[in-house]
Parts: C-alpha cells; structure tokens; sequence
C-alpha cells in the first residue's frame, strides 16, 4: 500500500512539473482558431448590442452608441450575419479537432467540485500557480467547459431567432421567439463576463498571452 502511495505520488509529481522551456503549449490550430473566434465574437458581441438597443429587452439597459458595431439596426445586421458564419466555421473545426486530438479530454476533465473550490480559494489567496500553463486548473477547466456550452446555446438560440419558422421546433424548445432572446442574451452575457476574466488573467500572468501568440 505504501509503494502504491509513493508511486501514485510520483505520477501525480511528474504529471504536474512545469513544462520544459521551449516545449509547445498551444498547437498551431489551437492559436489560429483561438484568434479568429476572438475576432468573430469582438463583432458579434459589438453588432448585438445595436441589434439590442434597436428593441431592448430591458427598460433600465441600452448599450453606448460607442460599444455598439453597426451604426443602425441593418448596418448591424449585416455585421452580425457575417460574424455569425466565420464563428460557426471556426467554432466547428476547433470542437472537432479538440475532440478528434483529444485535447478536450486531457485539458478539461475532470472537474471535481472540491477541486474547484480549492483552487479558486487559493487563487483569491495569490496562491495558484501558474508555472506550467499546459496544465489547466480546476477554475479554467469549469470556465472553458462552460464558455464552450454557452457558445452552443447562443448560436441554437441566435438560429431560433433568425428563422423561427425554419426552425419552429429549435424556438419552441427555447419557449419560444421572446423566450429565445432572453437566452441568447443571457449567454451573451456569460461570454461577456469570461471574456473580461480571460482578458483580465492574460494581462495578469503575461506568459499565457505570449503562449497563445507564439505556441511556446
């Protein structure tokens, strides 16, 4: 029992030792698809404030004319159209790839509760390495997870929205045309929040952008 402890012990040590300087982090297809997603979502996000300012959910919300992309509701439209098929392009090669190369699988699973909660506590702490970023912890294994199915369901609900007669039984699986714009804008509103904590992270350990910009 105690050489199966050292041993599951030195697997775990090797498992996690910071990877080796020069070693690849990031592939060339995680890069590329990862920096047209970004370009894409910069304008469906800008485009779908205007489309929204043009009839608002809420009484209490409207998005400044300076963040929003489009001008006018058909300026709008047309950069949302076009936005929507180079991210649901891109969107498909990157899930079938992650899949196909089983990146997914070795970066994203498990998610154990309890080790999420460790590690966000010992990231509020200053606490949480960061010394091999090809090891994702437990706090970006549950935002990448879960930014990934945001991202199904804002473009099932944008479909919903945009032919609800085409796909009449896709928008009364969301409730229907009105229900489908709460949706889709709550989704919005959760790739908005991992966006900034994306953001907000690159800026605060400047090696994972170089990583996501050179692979290394």
């Amino acid at each position: 029992m105690v050489v199966m402890s050292v041993e599951a012990a030195s697997h775990s040590a090797g498992r996690h030792q910071p990877a080796t300087t020069g070693a690849v982090v990031h592939p060339r297809w995680v890069r590329v698809t990862h920096w047209i997603n970004a370009l894409a979502m910069f304008v469906m996000i800008g485009s779908g404030w205007q489309i929204y300012d043009a009839s608002p959910l809420f009484d209490f919300l409207n998005f400044p004319p300076g963040l929003a992309l489009g001008g006018w509701l058909a300026g709008a439209l047309l950069w949302h159209f076009a936005a929507m098929w180079l991210l649901l392009i891109n969107g498909i090669v990157y899930v079938t790839l992650g899949l196909a190369t089983g990146r997914f699988r070795s970066k994203l699973l498990p998610i154990w509760p309890r080790a999420v909660l460790s590690d966000f506590f010992a990231a509020l702490r200053g606490r949480l390495s960061h010394d091999d970023l090809s090891v994702y912890n437990s706090v970006q294994r549950l935002l990448y997870a879960g930014v990934l199915l945001a991202g199904v369901v804002i473009v099932l609900s944008g479909l919903s929205i945009w032919k609800p007669v085409q796909f009449k039984y896709l928008t009364a699986l969301f409730g229907g045309y009105d229900t489908a714009r709460y949706v889709h804008f709550f989704a919005m509103t959760v790739i908005v929040a991992f966006l900034t904590i994306h953001v907000a992270l690159a800026l605060i350990v400047p090696k994972s952008l170089r990583a996501i910009i050179l692979g290394r």
